[in-house]
């Protein structure tokens, strides 16, 4: 799928790096981090569940960004660019934290159904319950949609561990889903 580059985001990142006008400069900067801080905050909490090492991982995301903003080619939407850095950032936070379960072979994915009666709080509730690295695995494959190949990558580990990872958060999931119905 071809990207067509936006042309509002290829002027605010060419704001964002011109030197000759540091007012102009800033100016830029925080209409980028305010354009994105949000949703790059709910992406970085999802992954380490804890508000003051998210808005670290966030302020730290948001360091990376303007460090290699010059590096940014416009293949994908800032946005999405933005993202991957905060997802990294956030899973070098749970790295150290991070312990995965083995989980064995013969597990299968199970879909997960939730109850209609489950307000979104109750479930953001259950995935926060789930154990530190079965739960990043799992929302950066169900909920930020990375491919357990790309997910392998950037935590390298197996392929086949985030599969089982995302199987067992599965099955975790369900049963606090079940106990909630």
């Amino acid at each position: 799928m071809n990207y067509t580059p936006d042309p509002y985001e290829r002027a605010l990142v060419a704001r964002c790096l011109t030197p000759e006008s540091p007012a102009e400069q800033r100016t830029a900067q925080r209409e980028l981090f305010e354009r994105y801080k949000r949703a790059m905050f709910s992406t970085v909490w999802r992954i380490v569940t804890d508000y003051d090492l998210a808005n670290d991982a966030l302020q730290d995301g948001f360091v990376e960004v303007f460090r290699h903003l010059a590096d940014f080619r416009g293949t994908s939407s800032l946005g999405a660019w933005v993202k991957t850095i905060m997802v990294r950032q956030a899973l070098r936070i749970v790295r150290f934290e991070a312990r995965f379960e083995t989980i064995r072979a013969d597990l299968h994915d199970q879909p997960v159904s939730v109850p209609d009666h489950l307000l979104g709080e109750q479930l953001e509730a259950a995935i926060r319950a789930l154990p530190a690295g079965c739960r990043t695995i799992f929302l950066l494959a169900e909920v930020e949609g990375y491919a357990h190949r790309e997910i392998a990558q950037m935590l390298t580990v197996a392929e086949g561990t985030v599969k089982s990872q995302v199987s067992y958060a599965r099955k975790l999931l369900k049963q606090k889903l079940h106990e909630l119905a």
